[in-house]
């Protein structure tokens, strides 16, 4: 085990009133603690954070520029409202003591017991440091489904939905697979989240683009992206903040954190060039919004695989999300929904291939587990099963919920304002003054 010693000078002339009462002991590390696995939790903990700034300014460059600030709003205020349920009751939720293999106990509410000791799920970190990583997966996730009601939701309504969503969806998902819960004790493979965040957060984009309904003049009048630059920085963003989300649900830094980190960007840029190739074949031309959107497939498809499969796998994983998630977009218009940033055709179906991939080339040499074409066909039969409850878990209880919000609040801005552009209806302000 690594251990790096330190002295925190200022510490040592406070009253130990004050550090009573702040509920901290800095007399070193607690024992178990690496301060090696810590600083990489921490970082990737960062990471992800920014991947939601990163969100915000993918799907701010994709709608008009009368959207644009009420876009930007969905991502930035699910870190302050999603990061205030968690503290309070998500994370005892999702981690807490199991109570029947579907939820976690109230135990941690408020983080009560949640300190500085090693975590039973990362122990060579401490608890706090595993809380804060596993809060920024929580921000993100409900902060996708906005892209399928971009530009015609309420704002109020929307910040009551992923409230619910979040309790209702993301917590207890999340307790089956990673906290105690039942998925995880059947062997279910989710390294960083293929099912806990894209598929539930995709399947639910879905439900919410059939129950609103389309957008004023959806394929009647032109609904180009406005600024494409910052939908381009914004999966720069995302890519980047990509390697902790995946990499760094090793929980440690080491070998399995590497491969991940190689497997991530194995998955991402095969998946783009697989985007950008068919898109040139289709329509004749490849498009930097093509490649962008191809890059979030791969890196959405990978995210369950990651930690489990060795590069070659990775790499048809992520030519299967370039191909797959490319004809899903250009499906939806044949079927008639408006999902408007397509968070369905990216993350619902990316969270579905690279689940089942997972169970394809998962490799016990790499993280003990054997998937398919290792000799392990009921690995498969796992991965499939946890596909089909997560996706109809999500839809049913996220079409109640869509139902619930609507009654309370009204979901929809009317149609006056959605002429006029949420900007200026829901937030009294415009992005930009030409």
């Amino acid at each position: 085990m690594k251990t790096v010693s330190a002295v925190i000078r200022p510490v040592s002339i406070l009253p130990v009133s004050l550090l009573a009462l702040c509920g901290t002991a800095f007399a070193g590390e607690p024992p178990g603690v690496d301060t090696g696995d810590t600083a990489w939790i921490l970082v990737s903990a960062a990471l992800v954070m920014l991947m939601t700034p990163g969100l915000a300014l993918f799907y701010g460059g994709m709608v008009r520029r009368k959207n644009i600030l009420g876009t930007l709003m969905h991502s930035f205020i699910a870190i302050a409202v999603i990061s205030l349920q968690w503290i309070f009751i998500g994370y005892s939720l999702s981690f807490g003591p199991d109570i029947g293999g579907f939820i976690g106990g109230l135990d941690w509410i408020g983080l009560r017991g949640v300190g500085l000791e090693p975590s039973a799920y990362a122990p060579t970190v401490p608890h706090l440091a595993f809380m804060i990583y596993q809060a920024m997966f929580a921000v993100i996730t409900p902060a996708l489904i906005s892209g399928a009601f971009a530009e015609r939701m309420k704002f109020s309504a929307y910040i009551i939905f992923i409230l619910l969503w979040t309790t209702l969806i993301y917590n207890p998902v999340c307790h089956w697979i990673w906290g105690g819960g039942w998925m995880g004790d059947i062997g279910v493979l989710d390294f960083a989240g293929g099912l806990v965040v894209h598929l539930t957060s995709g399947i639910s984009a879905l439900a919410a683009a059939l129950y609103i309904g389309k957008r004023k003049g959806y394929l009647e009048e032109a609904m180009p992206p406005h600024n494409l630059p910052m939908t381009v920085l914004g999966a720069g963003l995302l890519w980047f903040g990509w390697f902790g989300f995946n990499a760094g649900s090793a929980l440690s830094s080491g070998e399995l954190s590497t491969m991940a980190f190689v497997t991530t960007h194995t998955g991402a840029v095969a998946a783009t060039l697989t985007w950008m190739i068919m898109e040139w074949i289709h329509r004749g031309k490849p498009t930097m919004f093509g490649a962008a959107t191809g890059a979030i497939a791969g890196l959405a498809t990978i995210t369950p695989a990651a930690g489990f499969v060795g590069p070659m796998s990775a790499l048809v994983i992520g030519i299967a999300a370039g191909g797959l998630c490319y004809a899903a977009l250009n499906a939806k218009t044949r079927f008639g929904y408006d999902d408007s940033l397509d968070a369905f055709g990216v993350h619902g179906i990316g969270g579905i291939i690279g689940t089942i991939g997972a169970g394809l080339f998962a490799s016990a040499a790499i993280n003990g587990v054997n998937g398919l074409f290792f000799g392990n066909a009921k690995q498969l039969a796992i991965q499939v099963t946890a596909v089909a409850v997560v996706a109809v878990y999500s839809f049913v209880v996220s079409l109640a919920i869509l139902k619930a919000v609507d009654i309370i609040a009204g979901l929809r801005v009317d149609k006056e304002s959605e002429i006029q552009g949420l900007d200026i209806s829901q937030h009294g302000e415009e992005g930009y003054f030409l």
